[in-house]
């Protein structure tokens, strides 16, 4: 079965294949009222009522594709601003009596601290978002976004207050309380990103890939901002605390964001439709969403093989990064060029990543192949598995157990890294935003929260095996 054959038609879907990918919205509803079989995934079920005479409205100015976007920037730049800041946690967490810019010795703390990191977000998140589909029915997604929003905003002023406040004396009650910050805010960013990307599920796919597009931004952003503070601050506590209130800011944008999307004539027009009642037999759809939890199974049914595949290149991703990528040195780190130490895992891990990631992700915005039932899809996640020993026989340090680099110059990790995040970027997005499209209307948000869940998922046991990745080498 390729990316062409037909599906069982969804009340849901907007998927159109990529040769006429570039039709306007108003043109899919005026195909879908002719009869016009476009796509494997589009229903020619109208809704009964007021709104079937109602025109769908133009997303004037692209407002509607720029609030997702931003919310997309939200829900993963807390994460990027943590693992991007590094150095202020490496600092926090030594004695605090070593010179700017001088070397720690090398400690159990500053060697595996994202592998930490990422095992703190990560678990709690999956959590999360168990607890978020479990809330589907029973909490708007109004209520769960503004609630996770308002805990991100806490940790983060907290965060940022503790700046400049000495803890030497006191770094491992630091270390715990920093951890349990990256939980609350990993768990909280979770049930906010898989409830945006849920009532996605009721837009045209654009609006999906508008979400995933804006995460790889917040990680694009971060790493920027890691970069400028480095070269504009000699005092790492000062550059934190520019980096800090810098996402403080974006979170109380995020909520003025959401806050603005109801009032908005084309967003308001997908979510009454989403509310709405078929013109054809359509008591399933009203009798499943009267129960308190969505039913899993029917979901699964549909999104199964997507969802095995957003697992798989998330954990192969988080295997790499940060923990693997970020330990990669220059092989002129000795030259004393700042762009050979100080620059370099900021460029060619961070930033390079992030780029890489953010492009692939907005290829899928004018080019969606292979299809949602390609077996091209799962095979092309599969081969992303070659990257991890690419990775291993970089210039890593330090290395306890294989001594052998074979990939001894700076060039070779720069391309791993490109190839790490088009791929991340493009495979990941794809099976994403297909996802809330194959199941039916009534099942769009709780098949979203369970695609964030996979993702979520793949991150955790992803994060689990860099720990033993990055003490094998």
């Amino acid at each position: 079965m390729d990316g062409k054959q037909s599906l069982q038609a969804s009340t849901n879907s907007s998927y159109i294949p990529t040769a006429i990918s570039s039709m306007s919205d108003e043109e899919h509803s005026e195909g879908e009222a002719a009869g016009d079989d476009t796509s494997p995934l589009l229903s020619r079920q109208q809704p009964a009522g007021p709104l079937a005479t109602r025109r769908c409205p133009e997303d004037s100015y692209n407002l509607v594709y720029i609030i997702f976007f931003l919310m997309g920037i939200g829900s993963l730049l807390p994460w990027n601003v943590f693992i991007t800041a590094k150095q202020y946690w490496l600092y926090k967490l030594s004695n605090n009596s070593s010179p700017a810019g001088q070397e720690e010795p090398h400690n159990d703390l500053s060697d595996y601290f994202e592998s930490y990191i990422s095992i703190a977000s990560t678990i709690p998140s999956v959590l999360c978002l168990i607890l978020n589909y479990l809330l589907v029915n029973r909490l708007s997604s109004r209520v769960r976004i503004l609630f996770s929003l308002l805990v991100i905003l806490v940790v983060f002023v907290v965060t940022t207050v503790l700046v400049k406040v000495d803890m030497s004396g006191c770094r491992m009650q630091f270390f715990g309380g920093t951890l349990a910050s990256v939980a609350l805010v990993s768990g909280a960013s979770n049930i906010f990103s898989g409830s945006v990307f849920g009532i996605s599920g009721h837009f045209p796919m654009r609006i999906s890939q508008a979400i995933i597009s804006g995460q790889a931004m917040g990680g694009t952003l971060s790493a920027l901002a890691s970069i400028v503070d480095l070269a504009a601050s000699s005092d790492v506590t000062d550059s934190a605390l520019v980096y800090f209130i810098t996402a403080d800011v974006f979170t109380v944008i995020c909520i003025i964001m959401y806050l603005l999307l109801p009032i908005l004539p084309y967003s308001r027009y997908h979510m009454d439709l989403a509310a709405a009642p078929f013109s054809e037999s359509d008591t399933s759809s009203s009798a499943s969403s009267d129960v308190s939890v969505p039913p899993l199974r029917p979901i699964l049914k549909k999104t199964w093989v997507l969802g095995a595949c957003v697992f798989y290149v998330f954990f192969i991703s988080i295997m790499i990064f940060p923990a693997v990528s970020s330990g990669i040195q220059s092989m002129n780190k000795d030259s004393g060029n700042p762009l050979t130490t100080t620059y370099f895992v900021p460029l060619t891990s961070f930033l390079l990543y992030n780029v890489a990631d953010f492009c692939g992700r907005q290829v899928t915005a004018w080019l969606q192949v292979p299809g949602p039932t390609s077996r091209v899809l799962p095979l092309l996640v599969i081969s992303r598995t070659v990257l991890v020993p690419l990775f291993m026989f970089c210039n890593y340090q330090p290395r306890y157990h294989l001594h052998n680099v074979l990939f001894a110059h700076d060039l070779f990790p720069v391309v791993f890294i490109c190839l790490l995040g088009i791929s991340n970027g493009y495979l990941g997005t794809l099976p994403m935003i297909y996802g809330p499209k194959v199941v039916p209307r009534e099942l769009a948000e709780p098949a979203g929260v369970v695609m964030s869940f996979f993702l979520t998922l793949g991150l955790a046991v992803g994060s689990a095996v860099s720990v033993a990745l990055v003490h094998s080498i």
